[in-house]
């Protein structure tokens, strides 16, 4: 069980800070193991020092951490232990002066147009759940849209006249983006003349599901590990399953985007990006994919 201090931050970040429900899971996990590591050397919250702290991210990446993990809950900790130095609950800082780790730069790996049309193309739409399975599908490429935004989709989100979509991104953040024409029929297909989904059960367990663009086979929302297992479960029916997720359907968007042509503010604003260095990425991508076709095609790129 964790301490009253942290429970408070916890609240706190969800109604101060709007933090989503997704959030707050990793941070009270992130933060669990930092408590359980005070516990186990006699520590606390209110006299854990920099030297401690120091130790405590040293044996993280000792014991082999992943850089972004360790980053991810040292943010946390910083977060927590600010919390607790505004509100008065100790005197200072600790983590005030101490370094971030440092994450190296990833470059995305995004599917090629071709394994993307292939994706696209492997639900069977003869029955009700492969048309659910296309529907997302084609809405995850079009929209860039992260599975957290797919899944919490409701119908009144949807302007089908004009084919486009109300996301809540990270933070609660809204923003609209367009579809195009086979997301457009891949959705009309799945939610029937009606404009409601297949698979509604005869009586919803909760009032939410109701207007759920996504259901499961019990007819609830579908949730994110579910649609997460969907977009693997057809990555490994074309070859591609060992480097297919959600996300890489989100980089797939952006590389194509840019490869195309479109503006990098632009696909900023589609995939609800904070900074314009985060979508930046995506254009190294274009770049290592321009420099790989120019050294396979130019005569004189290679030696004999």
């Amino acid at each position: 069980m964790l301490p009253l201090e942290v429970e408070g931050f916890l609240s706190w970040m969800a109604t101060e800070r709007g933090r989503s429900a997704n959030t707050l899971i990793a941070y009270r996990r992130d933060i669990h193991g930092y408590w359980t590591w005070l516990v186990h050397r006699n520590a606390t919250l209110h006299d854990v020092d920099r030297a401690a702290l120091d130790s405590f991210i040293g044996e993280r990446r000792a014991a082999g951490g992943a850089a972004s993990s360790v980053a991810r809950q040292l943010a946390a900790i910083r977060m927590l232990h600010r919390f607790l130095a505004e509100e008065g609950m100790r005197p200072d800082d600790p983590t005030a002066d101490i370094d971030g780790v440092r994450v190296p730069a990833g470059i995305p790996h995004p599917l090629s147009e071709g394994e993307v049309a292939a994706l696209l193309a492997a639900p069977a739409t003869n029955e009700p759940v492969g048309l659910r399975d296309r529907a997302l599908l084609e809405l995850l490429y079009a929209t860039g849209a992260r599975i957290s935004e797919a899944c919490g989709l409701s119908l009144g989100d949807f302007d089908h006249e004009e084919q486009l979509v109300r996301l809540f991104g990270k933070g609660s953040k809204e923003r609209i983006v367009p579809y195009g024409r086979y997301a457009a029929m891949a959705l009309t297909e799945w939610l029937g003349p009606s404009g409601r989904p297949h698979l509604q059960p005869q009586r919803w367990a909760r009032r939410d599901d109701a207007e759920a663009v996504f259901l499961n086979l019990r007819g609830a929302r579908l949730s994110r590990q579910a649609a997460w297992a969907t977009v693997k479960k057809y990555g490994d029916r074309i070859g591609v399953g060992d480097r297919l997720s959600p996300h890489v359907l989100r980089h797939s968007c952006a590389t194509h985007l840019l490869d195309h042509g479109a503006d990098l503010r632009i696909v900023q604003e589609l995939l609800g990006h904070a900074s314009i260095s985060t979508t930046q990425i995506y254009t190294k991508v274009s770049q290592e994919r321009m420099f790989d076709v120019y050294r396979a095609a130019h005569p004189r790129a290679r030696g004999r």
